[in-house]
C-alpha cells in the first residue's frame, strides 16, 4: 500500500478544478440498467469507486467504453442480475443496482454491502420500500434475493432519511405500475440530480430535493446523455484547506448553493467565502474563531465534512464542540490528529476541541475516506513532515489530489509502500 509524505506550512494559492460528483455518478451509472441502449455520461470523476461500479455493470453484461470524464455504456446485452461479494465489499453504493435490476428484469441477487468502517449503515429501509412496491425479499448466505413480476406503486415512509434508500427506491418506482409517494426522503443535491436524469430518460419524478417525492410509473425508459454536477464533497476539503493554511483559493466548477452550511461555518471561523464566476473563492484569515458544529442530513452540515472542519477547529482560539449525529463511529481520525499535537477529547457522540497554536508533522494512518482528507489538511498546516499511510481510501473519493494540491503550492508526494 502507498503512502503520502506531506511538508506543511505553505498557504495554498491559485485555482483548483472541482471534479464531477462521485455520489451522483455512482447511482447514475446504475440508472443505465433501467433502459436498453447506449448511454453517455460526462464529467465522470476518475476514482476507484467509479472503477468498481464500472466493473459491476460489466459483470452484468453491459459494455463500457471510454475513460472518465466521458463514458459510453451500452446495456443491450445485460444477462446477469447479481452483484457479487467481491465487488460489493469494496463499496456499499454497489447495492444501488438492486432497484434497477428488480424494476427492469424482475429479479436481483445482491451481496450485502461493505464500504468504510464508519458505523452501521443497514439497508433495511431499501428492503422495506421494495417490499411495499410488491417485491418478494429474502436474505440468504449474505445475499439479498429479490423478485417481482412487476412492481406496483405504493406509499413508502422512510423511518429515517437515507440517501441510498431514496435513490434505490426512486430507480425501482419509475418502472412500477401506478403512483408511488415517498415520504421523509433525503434531500441532497445528488437526489435532485438522479431525478433530473430519470426525467430525461422519460420518467415522471416530482419533488426531488424535498422530503416528499411523487413518481408516476412508466412502461419503459430511453437512454440518456448527461453531464454530472460538480462534487460538493470534494470541494469542501479544498475550502477547509484554503482556510486552514491561510491561503487564497478559487474552486472552479463549484456551486456555492450546494455548500451553504459548509461555507457558513468556515466563514464563522474567520475565513472569507464568496461566489466568483463559476466557482467559489476562499481566503483564510487566521487567527480562527472556535465555533460548534453538528452534522445533520442535507441541508445541514454534512457528516462528510466533519473531520475536515475539525482540523480548522484544532487551530482556532478557544473551545469548540463537534457533534456527530449521522454515524456513530466517525471520530477515528481524532487519535491521529492528537498524534500531531491536537487537543481533542471524545465524549460519546461529541468531540471537544481545544485550539492549539500549531500542529506538528507525525506518522499517521487513514481510517476511512473522509478522515483521510482531514489528515491531508492537517499535514498541510503542520510544522515539518507528515507521513500518511493507507491512502487507498483517498483514491476512492478524491481525483488527482496530489496534482491538484501541487497546483496550489502544496507539497504532497506519493511513495510506494507504507510510510
Amino acid at each position: 500500500m502507498d503512502s503520502f509524505v506531506i511538508r506543511g506550512g505553505v498557504p495554498l494559492r491559485g485555482t483548483v478544478e472541482i471534479s464531477g460528483a462521485k455520489n451522483a455518478a455512482l447511482p447514475i451509472l446504475c440508472v443505465s440498467m433501467l433502459a436498453e441502449g447506449v448511454h453517455f455520461f460526462r464529467n465522470v470523476p476518475r476514482l476507484n469507486d467509479i472503477d468498481t461500479t464500472i466493473d459491476l455493470v460489466r459483470h452484468m453484461g453491459a459494455e463500457v467504453e471510454g475513460t472518465a470524464p466521458v463514458l459510453k455504456v451500452s446495456t443491450a446485452s445485460i444477462d446477469r442480475f447479481d452483484a457479487p461479494y467481491e465487488l460489493v465489499k469494496k463499496m456499499r453504493a454497489s447495492v444501488l443496482v438492486l432497484g434497477p435490476l428488480l424494476a427492469r428484469f424482475g429479479e436481483a441477487r445482491v451481496s450485502l454491502p461493505g464500504g468504510c468502517a464508519i458505523g452501521a449503515r443497514p439497508i433495511d429501509q431499501h428492503l422495506k420500500g421494495l417490499e411495499a412496491l410488491g417485491a418478494e425479499i429474502r436474505i440468504e448466505h449474505g445475499f439479498v434475493l429479490a423478485r417481482a413480476k412487476r412492481l406496483r406503486g405504493a406509499e413508502i415512509v422512510f423511518d429515517l432519511q437515507t440517501v441510498g434508500g431514496t435513490e434505490n427506491l426512486m430507480m425501482a418506482a419509475v418502472l412500477a405500475e401506478g403512483r408511488t409517494t415517498m415520504l421523509n426522503c433525503a434531500k441532497e443535491p445528488e437526489i435532485e440530480e438522479l431525478a433530473r436524469v430519470l426525467n430525461k430518460m422519460g420518467a415522471n419524478v416530482q419533488g426531488a430535493g424535498t422530503d416528499t417525492i411523487h413518481i408516476e410509473g412508466v412502461r419503459e425508459l430511453r437512454p440518456v446523455d448527461h453531464a454530472i454536477i460538480p462534487d460538493r464533497i470534494e470541494a469542501g476539503p479544498y475550502m477547509a484547506a484554503a482556510a486552514a493554511t491561510g491561503g487564497d483559493v478559487l474552486l472552479h466548477n463549484c456551486r456555492l448553493d450546494h455548500l451553504e452550511s459548509v461555507a457558513a461555518k468556515i466563514a464563522q471561523a474567520g475565513a472569507e467565502v464568496s461566489a466568483e464566476g463559476q466557482g467559489v473563492r476562499v481566503r483564510g484569515k487566521p487567527p480562527f474563531r472556535a465555533c460548534d458544529v453538528t452534522t445533520l442530513p442535507y441541508p445541514g452540515f454534512p457528516t462528510d465534512m466533519q473531520a475536515q472542519f475539525m482540523v480548522l477547529m484544532c487551530l482556532a482560539a478557544g473551545e469548540s464542540v463537534v457533534t456527530e449525529t449521522v454515524f456513530e463511529n466517525r471520530f477515528m481520525h481524532v487519535p491521529e490528529l492528537c498524534r500531531m499535537g491536537a487537543d481533542v477529547e471524545i465524549r460519546g457522540r461529541a468531540a471537544v476541541v481545544r485550539g492549539v497554536p500549531r500542529l506538528s508533522g507525525a506518522q499517521v494512518m487513514c481510517s476511512d475516506l473522509r478522515a483521510s482528507a482531514a489528515l491531508v489538511i492537517a499535514g498541510l498546516v503542520a510544522e515539518g513532515e507528515t507521513r500518511l499511510a493507507r491512502v487507498y481510501h483517498i483514491d476512492r473519493g478524491y481525483e488527482d489530489v496530489i496534482a491538484k494540491l501541487a497546483g496550489l503550492g502544496g507539497h504532497v508526494q506519493r511513495v510506494k509502500g507504507e510510510a
